[in-house]
């Protein structure tokens, strides 16, 4: 359902990814994890068709990316870790928006309603956005993504800005989503969501994928067999320092 092959993106000088290559199946949820820095959000902008990479393929659904990204596009919900929104719109107008775009077919009302109510927000779908906080813009962005029914979802840090009872529902509306045959393929800071939501986990340290693997794999891969996550993520960007700091 994703494919990166050979990815790359370099800034002037900067490498930000260096030659990613990944697949993540039906039905599966990918996290993908790293310090600040390494290339999480670029190699995610370039999934989403954000970004052109410099080099390399990504296809979605076996669609190439380049050479037909409306398409590929239609395939994907994408969530960013902010939430861009026009704030004159009411969360119904930008919901409809979002419809035309993606050339829906279901009858939208109705879906557009009941993914409102998923996330709280039924009662303020004809309020204007800028009257929204930033959890619920972040909610609003989430009901956009959903709203065609995508068949891989691409999230970059889902829960910045949801309280505890948000993030809850998140974590099982992906699970659920998972089991019905999406694919998500999702970047966070947060370790123990992760854990308990992933169901293999890719580790981006300086541009580099330096392992994946289900957490029991990468236990294994460093010795680190009774550990938590954030333990076994410390041991192996450490690793991945080490031969840089030999050449110092």
């Amino acid at each position: 359902m994703i494919e990166t092959i050979n990815l790359k993106k370099q800034y002037g000088t900067f490498e930000a990814v260096k030659d990613i290559s990944l697949t993540v199946s039906p039905g599966e949820i990918y996290g993908f994890i790293g310090p600040n820095g390494a290339g999480k959000t670029t190699t995610i902008s370039i999934m989403g068709g954000i970004l052109a990479p410099g080099s390399g393929t990504v296809r979605i659904c076996g669609i190439d990316m380049t050479d037909e990204p409306e398409a590929a596009k239609r395939k994907i919900g994408f969530i960013p870790d902010r939430p861009y929104l026009y704030e004159k719109l009411t969360a119904i107008e930008f919901l409809k928006f979002t419809a035309d775009l993606y050339h829906m077919k279901t009858p939208f009302a109705d879906k557009a309603e009941g993914l409102l109510d998923l996330f709280s927000l039924k009662p303020w779908g004809h309020h204007l956005i800028e009257s929204f906080s930033h959890g619920m813009k972040q909610r609003l962005i989430m009901v956009g993504a959903l709203l065609h029914d995508p068949e891989v979802l691409i999230i970059d840090e889902p829960m910045v800005g949801l309280d505890p009872s948000g993030q809850k529902m998140v974590k099982g509306l992906f699970r659920d989503l998972a089991d019905k045959g999406a694919t998500i393929f999702m970047s966070t800071h947060t370790l123990s969501v992760a854990q308990e939501v992933c169901d293999r986990v890719g580790v981006i340290h300086e541009g580099k994928l330096i392992a994946t693997g289900t957490t029991e794999d990468l236990q294994l891969q460093t010795g680190a067999a009774q550990s938590d996550l954030e333990e076994v993520f410390f041991r192996l960007t450490r690793e991945a320092e080490a031969p840089a700091a030999q050449h110092l």
